[in-house]
């Protein structure tokens, strides 16, 4: 029985209270008045030019803002109510909550990601991971928690507490065509009931199955085991439309003037990739202290494959999603990469090598997928560079050129960090590290090659 360290709680409360500590100064240095704002912008431009670039740059978020398909010079010349003002008042308003945002679904989604590889090992019944499965089911315990923090903020969104989802503005949907004519599906009880849904089916599903799990340790035949993996089975068909439409409605949405077929697919690989490598850290780790002796190093190389190989698929998705739209070269589509390369350069081409380069680099080499070591260095560098994605893929509609990762940011990254520790660590204790019931952990255990 694994048994949580006051060094890793304390170092969980840590992060907790810094992160926190963080938020709260983002949310308090927020502008309250659009001359706060001005004064804001003013001072963090260090010379004029950078000011006038930035003056004139429009994203598919400004325009449907301000209600109308055309350029920031549009808007003024043809009087609409909202001022470049007013839109740049509420991106920096939005700044700490779409940090807030930023962390607290890349930790949900990390669980989410691990509880599909949980449910496809399950499903394909593999003989190679049960010794994997406990670490498994304690970090899809961070699943309810995680996912009830996103929805509260969802549903703030539409009590409107912010501007994240500027469809729930109704002044925007009466000036804007292309979001009224979206609004048989982008509404706040339809979008908030989803919401819901969608988490009860995840957390349904890992509940069922982690109580099969349990059960099976102390059975005398193989029932349990198989009502898992037809619950597994189901659940995977459930899930691959359900993470499509909530990648669609918790991100894409965010910026309702652009979408992309491939982006269920390119939220999911993220996810994927993200979730596997957080099994692989936990195993090194607990592996380290003296836990799972029954884990051997043929173990972490599988893992380190599955983190090469889907770091690979997602590249493929990234380049499919971004090569068909900047070729095509349609204005309301190729808008999405123009503000993302000119406004968030770094973050943009940083993330790809993040993602891709490095866990290419590090993790093609089968020797490497053997030492701890350098699976670890690869796992921060994805974990990091996945942060790096939904940060580009979130923070471009909701602040605009406005971003700077600063105090809220690394504040929210800690604080969901913190409490990601601790819930998941606390999962482990309550239950052997060893899944004995499972029909397969024999084979499991003596996996070799």
């Amino acid at each position: 029985m694994y048994t949580f360290s006051n060094k890793l709680r304390n170092l969980a409360f840590t992060f907790m209270v810094i992160g926190l500590a963080g938020l709260v100064y983002g949310f308090l240095s927020a502008p309250k008045t659009i001359e706060e704002a001005k004064a804001m912008v003013a001072a963090s431009h260090h010379d004029a030019g950078h000011g006038e670039d930035h003056a004139t740059t429009t994203t598919h978020a400004d325009e449907a803002a301000h209600g109308s398909e055309h350029g920031a010079a549009g808007h003024a010349e043809e009087g609409h109510d909202a001022s470049h003002d007013e839109h740049v008042f509420h991106q920096l308003q939005n700044k700490p909550w779409a940090a807030l945002y930023v962390a607290a679904f890349f930790f949900f989604m990390i669980s989410l990601g691990v509880l599909a590889f949980y449910a496809i090992n399950r499903a394909a019944q593999a003989g190679w991971s049960p010794v994997l499965f406990r670490v498994m089911e304690g970090i899809t315990a961070y699943l309810l928690p995680g996912g009830i923090i996103v929805v509260i903020i969802l549903a703030l969104s539409g009590f409107h507490l912010n501007h994240l989802f500027i469809w729930m503005d109704p002044e925007v949907v009466a000036h804007d065509k292309l979001i009224a004519g979206k609004v048989g599906f982008l509404n706040v009880p339809f979008f908030l009931g989803r919401a819901v849904f969608f988490l009860a089916g995840w957390t349904l599903y890992r509940f069922i199955s982690r109580k099969y799990s349990l059960a099976q340790d102390e059975a005398g035949d193989d029932s349990n085991h198989v009502k898992n993996f037809r619950w597994s089975a189901g659940f995977l068909v459930f899930f691959i439309v359900t993470e499509s439409i909530m990648s669609w409605d918790w991100i894409m949405s965010i910026d309702p003037h652009w979408f992309s077929t491939l982006f269920g697919w390119y939220v999911f690989a993220s996810m994927f990739v993200t979730g596997i490598t957080v099994i692989a850290l936990i195993s090194i780790y607990l592996k380290s202290k003296g836990y799972l002796e029954f884990v051997n190093d043929s173990h972490i190389h599988d893992l380190g494959k599955f983190m090469f190989g889907v770091s690979v698929f997602w590249t493929y998705l990234w380049f499919s999603q971004f090569m068909l739209i900047w070729y095509s070269n349609i204005p309301e589509e190729v808008t999405y990469f123009i503000t993302r390369i000119e406004d968030y350069n770094l973050p943009f081409f940083g993330m790809i090598a993040m993602n891709f380069l490095f866990p290419l680099l590090i993790l093609m080499n089968s020797d490497y997928k053997r030492t701890n070591y350098f699976v670890v260095m690869a796992g921060i560098v994805i974990v990091l560079g996945h942060y790096l994605d939904v940060f580009n893929m979130i923070m471009p509609s909701a602040v605009g050129d406005q971003w700077f990762i600063g105090i809220p940011e690394v504040g929210g990254f800690l604080f969901f960090l913190g409490l990601f520790i601790f819930i998941v660590f606390t999962a482990l204790t309550k239950a052997p590290l060893l899944a004995k019931g499972d029909p397969y952990m024999g084979e499991s255990e003596r996996f070799h090659y």
